[in-house]
């Protein structure tokens, strides 16, 4: 029952109704630990199907499997009739007509586990992914505002498995020894941009929403907007490796700094129309490789140099495991080229460009959401 006040009581004495602590920041935030650990289970699949992905294309084995079944393609040959039928089919491409005629089965199912991985890991990623967001939304678990952005994930990877079949389909076509290199590059580069969102949301998934809208306040404009600038020019060197990798252009030139001898490649405008030369050219794609990395390395040094300005400790630390995997991924790549890009060590600088993107990004974010740090830590 509440207490009579008396007529002469202060107005600032009457004591203030208050939520319980922490009551205003849980609404609506759902299952938010329990999301970014599914998060981090896509995030180290997909960081796994890059890599065997690169290991594909590596080894030759991306053309090896001539059909798509999405369902039915999950089950591999189980008896010698169907390895047979198998490796017919494959004896039947260009690939196989006029690069590896006189295969044998053995070699063949070399290469056809390999492409298998591949898409069965494609397949586990749509279960992991369908299987926890159906879950979080039948238990209405997903914070507000991110049904979207979640289910947005799972559009772009079904998507990804008809860009990698519209990409296999292409080396199928007469007079083709591999898939085309402009759909290698789309297919890559989409996969980059899964890996890219879902490295977000996990790091955004890591702070409360509370913290995330006190943090905006603190941001640093000007560094988000030079991050901004070198995630850009990190994508588009990404992509032009991508063109590197589709016509083996990394083999082509074992000399560095210079290329065979010079500045720039021997005859680099010879195809026609010219702009043909820039994508198909395995000289002047390998040059226009060199030249975006040498432009990506200059401006993470001149965002580093930004960054160390910053008064937040986590901030510069953030900037600073980028600076120290350019330099890592630059010594990487003049391996790569020097022993004209064995798989090996290839694969090795594919993986440094996946973890020097989820870097990029945790500088972005941190540029934009700085973490809370006490006086001491400045």
């Amino acid at each position: 029952m509440p207490t009579k006040r008396s007529i002469f009581e202060e107005v600032g004495d009457t004591p203030k109704q208050t939520a319980a602590p922490g009551v205003i920041d849980r609404g609506g935030q759902g299952a938010r630990g329990a999301i970014r650990l599914w998060l981090m289970a896509l995030f180290a699949l997909v960081l796994v199907m890059i890599v065997v992905g690169g290991l594909t294309r590596l080894t030759d084995s991306g053309l090896s499997i001539t059909e798509w079944k999405p369902v039915t393609g999950a089950m591999p040959p189980t008896s010698a009739e169907a390895w047979a039928e198998e490796f017919a089919k494959y004896q039947a491409i260009p690939e196989y007509q006029l690069q590896n005629k006189g295969m044998t089965l053995g070699e063949f199912k070399a290469i056809y586990w390999w492409e298998w991985g591949h898409r069965q890991l494609g397949r586990v990623i749509g279960l992991v992914w369908a299987a926890g967001f159906f879950f979080f939304l039948a238990t209405k678990k997903i914070p507000t505002g991110w049904t979207g952005r979640l289910f947005y994930i799972g559009v772009l990877g079904g998507l990804q498995g008809f860009i990698g079949w519209w990409m296999v389909a292409s080396g199928l076509e007469e007079g083709m020894l591999d898939v085309a290199s402009y759909r290698l590059a789309t297919h890559l580069g989409l996969a980059f941009v899964i890996f890219g969102f879902i490295a977000w949301y996990i790091y955004r998934l890591g702070r409360s929403q509370t913290d995330i809208l006190q943090a905006r306040r603190n941001g640093d404009a000007g560094l988000m907007r030079l991050t901004t600038i070198l995630i850009g020019i990190t994508f588009l060197q990404i992509i032009i490796g991508a063109l590197v990798a589709g016509i083996d252009a990394g083999r082509a030139y074992p000399d560095w700094p210079l290329m065979a001898g010079g500045f720039l490649p021997p005859q680099p405008f010879d195809l026609q129309p010219i702009w043909r030369n820039f994508f198909e050219d395995d000289g002047l794609v390998q040059f226009t490789h060199r030249m975006v990395g040498y432009l990506l390395f200059l401006f993470s040094i001149f965002v580093w140099l930004r960054a160390r300005k910053s008064a937040n400790t986590h901030t510069r630390f953030a900037f600073n495991a980028i600076i120290a995997m350019m330099l890592l991924q630059m010594i990487i790549g003049i391996i790569t080229v020097m022993y004209s890009a064995p798989w090996q060590i290839a694969i090795v600088h594919q993986l440094g460009a996946v973890i020097f993107w989820a870097l990029v990004l945790r500088g972005r974010f941190l540029a934009q959401y700085p973490e809370t740090q006490t006086i001491r830590g400045t």
